[in-house]
């Protein structure tokens, strides 16, 4: 596969609060809970919660249909532990997901070969597992770079 870029574009509305639009056009509004913001939507942890809950449910469903093993329903729930480092600053911990399915009792060796391939090919998890890299600029309205992370 090529490389393909993503683009999501987030405007702050007011306070924490901020509309996230996709590229396909749909839009989520996202904030921080209180006392920072008001709770009107997820946080950012929430989000990257249901990002790498989601990626691994469609993972493992692409891998039964591939299979023919029929499948009713998937319900996954994600914990994810946020706690301070030795800095005290706030970080994402450790993140549990547990997918219960709902499926036919097919041929167990296509429902096992899938439940050891899944996880390689969910693109979140695998490339949260590695640490992705992150670069950040911060241009002012005037187009000055006042900052990136490279310099």
């Amino acid at each position: 596969m090529d490389d393909n870029q993503l683009t999501v574009t987030l405007e702050q509305i007011g306070g924490f609060e901020f509309l996230v639009k996709f590229d396909e056009g749909t839009e989520l509004l996202m904030d921080e809970p209180k006392p920072l913001g008001e709770g009107k939507g997820p946080s950012a942890s929430k989000v990257l919660s249901a990002a790498i809950g989601n990626c691994l449910s469609a993972s493992l469903l692409f891998c039964l249909q591939k299979a023919r093993v029929d499948t009713r329903r998937i319900k996954t729930t994600v914990t994810t532990t946020v706690k301070r480092n030795e800095n005290k600053r706030v970080r994402v911990g450790p993140v549990h997901v547990q997918i219960n399915i709902d499926l036919d009792k097919g041929p167990r060796p296509k429902i096992n070969q899938c439940i050891k391939l899944f996880q390689d090919f969910c693109v979140v998890t695998a490339s949260i597992r590695r640490g992705v890299d992150v670069s950040v600029e911060v241009i002012d309205q005037e187009g000055d770079r006042l900052y990136h992370s490279g310099e």
